[in-house]
This record gives C-alpha cells, sequence and structure tokens, in this order.
C-alpha cells in the first residue's frame, strides 16, 4: 500500500477502509480483520457509527502489529467542545482497544469546534 507525506511529515495510507454503516458488530470485526489482512492499513471509523468496539477488535485479531496501522476515528457533533473531546475522545480509545489514535477528526463543523 503506497502512503502520501502530509505536511506536518505524517505519512497516511492512500486508502483506507471505512467502516460507515457496517453496525452489525460481528460484520464489523470481520470486515475489519479481513481488510487488515488483505492489505488495508488505514481504518476508519467514527463515533456515530456505533462501532469502535467491534472495529477495535477487528484491529486486535487482525494479526498485524499496531505501529503498522493507520487508525482514523472521529468525534460527533455533541461532543464538540474542549471537555467533550476530552471526555468522549478516552471513551473512543477504551472502545478501540487502543492507547492513540493516528488521526482524530471533528466529525461536522457545529458546535463549539474552536474548543474543539
Amino acid at each position: 500500500m503506497k502512503n502520501i507525506t502530509l505536511n506536518n511529515g505524517v505519512e497516511i495510507p492512500i486508502l483506507g477502509f471505512g467502516t460507515f454503516q457496517i453496525t452489525d458488530p460481528e460484520q464489523a470485526e470481520t470486515a475489519v480483520r479481513e481488510a487488515i489482512q488483505a492489505g488495508y492499513r488505514h481504518i476508519d471509523t467514527a463515533q456515530s457509527y456505533m462501532n469502535e468496539e467491534a472495529v477495535g477488535r477487528g484491529i486486535a485479531t487482525s494479526g498485524i502489529p499496531r505501529d503498522e496501522l493507520f487508525i482514523t476515528t472521529k468525534i460527533w457533533v455533541e461532543n464538540a467542545s474542549y471537555q467533550g473531546v476530552i471526555e468522549s475522545f478516552e471513551r473512543s480509545l477504551k472502545r478501540l482497544g487502543l492507547t492513540y489514535v493516528d488521526l482524530l477528526l471533528i466529525h461536522q463543523p457545529f458546535g463549539d469546534v474552536y474548543g474543539a
């Protein structure tokens, strides 16, 4: 998988596996695991997708070391504030079973985006 280098020097795979609308936990876990085994190294999820736990299990059972993956998640609108991001991001990390993500986005530009 090819990577591109962002302006800050971080490398990101040019192709990512999105998990939007994979709501069944078993299907989400299997899809993520199989995507990683097929060569995907960028996995994209979000708080609003309601599948972070299953995505995390798919990552954990993929057999690929965490440092070889690029994981993105997104903060939902209701959490878009300074404190909201801190608290909801900690919950996302717990659901994903990870200690960090590579990219954290604000899902939609509503609420206190400056505070977020």
